[in-house]
């Protein structure tokens, strides 16, 4: 089971001109430098809370901003609510529509099977959000996590009773619509139902640990005990996932050696650029050297079920093998994109572009559920869940 609460947010109030724009973002680690700059002319933008460019004077600074965010009348304070966040856009020319329950979840151990993980992590980032969170008390991004989903009659009345308060559309043709729900019935009835579910972790497992580790640090504690989240159905029409495509770049390494490497590993077809894309679905990767030779690549080895996943092959016998990849020794850049990915191929900047096919979501949960994480950044979710819609203060 797993505890999902309306909670007391806090959210914004717009004045002087504001809208909606002005107070959210995409989520702190997938915003450029130029956008976030962008984003930063605003006072009272979410990134001046999560993003402050000093880093030795990020956390106080933060504390002191969503202080004075909270005396000036920028934000105002519900009564327990959960809320609906709508997100329509386009999937490679088919209009969908993902909606998702925002409220406050309990955090647990991932021993307890209630709160499931699907990607491992990196530890300097959860470093930097638990020095934030502890410096806010407050939860201001929001992770995103996949259940099995209400009864169809909860969710018809759930769509029923909510109520628009924000809507914007973003620059990739997002239409964000963000509602409250406040029937006290209806609060009731989605806490009950989720009583008798498990949460797999889709996007956030950073922050979830964060949190996780946070309200370890305040036993006693009830409010620190929770994090933000919003939960998706899995049969939710609007649910995509796309691959994440690997960028490589390494002075350490020959070019012609790694080709050799890489082809003593996969199984590999050259082909032309068209063949690529028509036919990746029948491999497990498509190749795309500096040279401007195209291969299809699958790996026929054999081995642990993760060897079946795309990326976990890609990471074991190519990024760490070949190109030396971990933590310490980044060599690779990531882009869901696939047209962004060829356009960095065609002007040279990269060594080699690995890319894959969309994630299956079935597989994911299975393995997940089998206490097996896949490598960073196997999936990613689309659209992204923003952030500045609503705050969970602790303190």
């Amino acid at each position: 089971m797993v505890t999902f609460l309306p909670f007391p947010g806090y959210r914004p109030v717009l004045k002087n001109g504001e809208k909606i724009e002005d107070r959210i973002s995409p989520p702190y680690d997938v915003i450029g430098k130029e956008y976030l700059r962008v984003l930063q002319e605003h006072e009272n933008n979410v990134t001046n809370l999560t993003l402050r460019p000093d880093i030795d004077r990020r956390y106080g600074g933060s504390r002191k901003e969503l202080e004075r965010m909270l005396s000036d009348g920028s934000l105002k304070q519900d009564l327990d609510s959960f809320y609906l966040y709508e997100q329509v856009f386009d999937d490679h020319g088919t209009k969908k529509t993902r909606r998702g329950l925002v409220g406050i979840l309990k955090t647990e151990s991932y021993e307890g099977g209630n709160v499931v993980p699907h990607e491992e992590t990196f530890s300097k980032v959860k470093e930097d959000r638990l020095n934030l969170l502890r410096d806010m008390e407050a939860h201001l991004e929001s992770i995103f996590g996949i259940f099995d989903g209400l009864s169809p009659e909860l969710d018809r009345k759930v769509v029923d009773t909510s109520k628009l308060i924000y809507r914007y559309m973003d620059g990739n043709g997002v239409d964000h619509r963000f509602n409250i729900i406040s029937d006290p019935e209806i609060l009731k009835r989605i806490t009950s139902e989720l009583k008798e579910k498990k949460m797999l972790i889709a996007d956030g497992h950073h922050r979830y640990e964060t949190a996780l580790n946070y309200s370890l640090e305040n036993p006693g504690d009830e409010k620190k005990g929770y994090v933000l989240a919003t939960l998706v159905s899995s049969k939710d029409g609007g649910l995509v996932v796309w691959p994440t495509h690997r960028l490589v770049n390494s002075a350490d390494v020959d070019a012609e050696d790694a080709k050799r490497k890489i082809f003593e590993a996969l199984k590999v077809e050259e082909v032309s650029e068209d063949r690529m894309e028509s036919e990746l679905k029948d491999w497990m990767m498509g190749l795309m050297f500096r040279d401007g030779k195209r291969y299809l690549a699958k790996y026929d080895g054999g081995g642990a079920e993760l060897c079946k996943l795309d990326t976990y092959v890609v990471q074991e016998l190519i990024l760490k093998k070949i190109y030396g990849y971990d933590e310490g020794r980044s060599v690779v850049e990531y882009d869901a994109e696939y047209p962004v990915v060829k356009k960095m191929m065609q002007k040279g900047d990269f060594d080699l572009a690995i890319v894959l096919n969309d994630p299956d979501l079935e597989t994911i949960w299975g393995l997940s559920m089998k206490g097996i994480r896949t490598p960073k950044k196997t999936t990613f979710f689309y659209p992204k869940i923003w952030s500045g819609f609503v705050f969970y203060k602790m303190a």
